[in-house]
């Protein structure tokens, strides 16, 4: 039996409109549009790593760290080459997988046990990815400015990380 194709899609990246808070909705929006009709935990996770990264202002990296069973290890993502493996509870990423909680962080240089895989980020927020109570990974972005982010974006990404984490529930 052959796999079903789906037809060819195009997705416009227009700017976000209204306040921060109104941009996240947007971008909600869009991503659930996006990963409609897909399930596939690494095509969403590409397709949203690019869709946050190039709609998001003083963003370097956006992505996703999935765990293993043992470690955080790299997944689709956007920006410049990263930390191919990190463990539970090691600097932020693992920080958000241990504890399950997003970690928003204005100065990565102030954070005990920081990882540093782009020299250039300084500050970050992960928010974790909990499916049926399983820990499947991560969501992460970093910023090269300080206190790039705040509770509009930890509220924001937490939203667009239930489409993802909704998009599996359909297989």
């Amino acid at each position: 039996m052959r796999p079903a194709y789906h037809p060819v899609m195009t997705f416009d990246l227009v700017p976000l409109t209204g306040d921060r808070a109104e941009g996240y909705r947007q971008l909600t929006d869009r991503a659930a549009a996006l990963l409609t009709g897909e399930s596939d935990r690494i095509a969403n996770a590409a397709n949203l790593s690019s869709l946050v990264y190039h709609s998001l202002a003083e963003v370097n990296w956006a992505g996703f760290y999935f765990y293993d069973g043992r470690e955080l290890v790299v997944g689709p993502f956007q920006g410049k080459p990263a930390c191919v493996r990190i463990a539970l509870g090691a600097g932020v990423c693992g920080t958000a997988a241990r504890t399950r909680r997003t970690q928003l962080v204005p100065d990565v240089h102030e954070f005990p046990g920081h990882i540093a895989c782009d020299a250039d980020s300084r500050s970050e927020i992960v928010v974790p990815l909990v499916y049926d109570g399983d820990l499947l990974g991560v969501l992460d972005l970093d910023s090269p400015r300080p206190g790039r982010f705040d509770e509009i974006d930890r509220y924001g990404l937490e939203s667009i990380a239930g489409v993802f984490l909704a998009s599996l529930a359909r297989r």
